[in-house]
């Protein structure tokens, strides 16, 4: 019986944002957070025309840190740090808000070329209490830099945490665990108890824990302190997250996220007056503050 070991399943919220997809399984309404994670979009898979590309205009960001992986594909990130950074499959870009950060997300040229391919998944965590206001920050990690676990037909790649006693390099704050799991046809791994709260989401492919099948796009959090086996007879790559649970609940609202509500209508004044700092290189467009975030908001 999957509720032996599966405390929810959450079902994702499909927005179509013009020749792509984002399947969007958190937040949601039965569940805000699994660990630090609060935010899980699986982006695409899609072509898109040739001569055209994804633009994510110049948006801001608090009190958060965004994870952006991806299995297909390229996009050109730039933050009101001054960074640039050209994301790949296999690595991984860490954009730490902290106080404020704004930043963009764009298809490269080369890739628009000649239609560009997009698929991935896309996270937001929650700072730890005392790291809400810290300063704002960026990591990037090459795909040669995460360290891959492999045995018996299962490869893992270990983006954040530890797994199986292999640590990845990137920073991770409140017990953050996240991996990447690709199953040959046969192969199994364990899901071992290591934090508060996780959760396993299929992305693609054929699979089942504990012998019971299990549906793609659909995120299955397990219950704490249960193991469980991740099993394919036919191939399939699955993502592991969570890390520690939140006493504080958090707030979310657009792209904003806090413990206390105050601050992000402080945040929202500050980017309709124009208090954030601009992306350089790309300042001239930006998204502005809808009416109704299409992100599920709280309270």
């Amino acid at each position: 019986m999957l509720e032996a070991f599966v405390e929810q399943v959450l079902t994702p919220v499909t927005h179509d944002l013009g020749g792509f997809k984002v399947h969007r399984t958190l937040p949601a309404r039965e569940r805000t957070m699994v660990g630090p994670f609060l935010f899980f979009d699986q982006m695409g898979p899609a072509t898109l025309p040739s001569g055209q590309g994804i633009d994510v205009r110049p948006h801001p960001h608090i009190n958060l840190s965004t994870v952006t992986y991806l299995f297909a594909g390229a996009i050109d990130h730039r933050d009101s740090l001054g960074t640039r950074a050209r994301i790949e499959p296999g690595a991984v870009n860490l954009m730490t808000a902290g106080r404020g950060i704004v930043h963009s997300e764009r298809s490269p040229g080369d890739e628009r070329a000649h239609g560009p391919v997009l698929s991935g998944i896309q996270t937001w965590l929650a700072l730890p209490d005392a790291d809400e206001e810290m300063a704002p920050a960026f990591e990037h990690r090459g795909a040669d830099a995460l360290p891959v676990v492999e045995a018996g037909g299962a490869r893992a790649r270990v983006i954040m945490g530890s797994l199986w006693g292999t640590a990845a390099p990137t920073t991770a704050r409140a017990g953050a665990v996240y991996a990447d799991i690709a199953l040959d046809a046969g192969a199994s791994v364990p899901i071992d108890a290591v934090a508060d709260e996780r959760a396993i989401y299929l992305a693609e492919g054929e699979a089942t824990l504990e012998g019971v099948p299990l549906d793609a796009m659909r995120l299955y959090v397990l219950r704490p302190g249960v193991a469980a086996t991740l099993r394919s007879a036919s191939g399939a790559r699955a993502m592991l997250c969570g890390g520690d649970a939140f006493a504080t609940p958090r707030h979310v609202w657009w792209n904003f996220v806090s413990s206390r509500p105050e601050r992000i209508e402080q945040a929202k004044r500050d980017w309709r007056g124009g208090a954030f700092p601009l992306v350089p290189g790309d300042a001239e467009e930006f998204i502005a503050i809808p009416d109704k975030p299409m992100t599920v908001s709280y309270p």
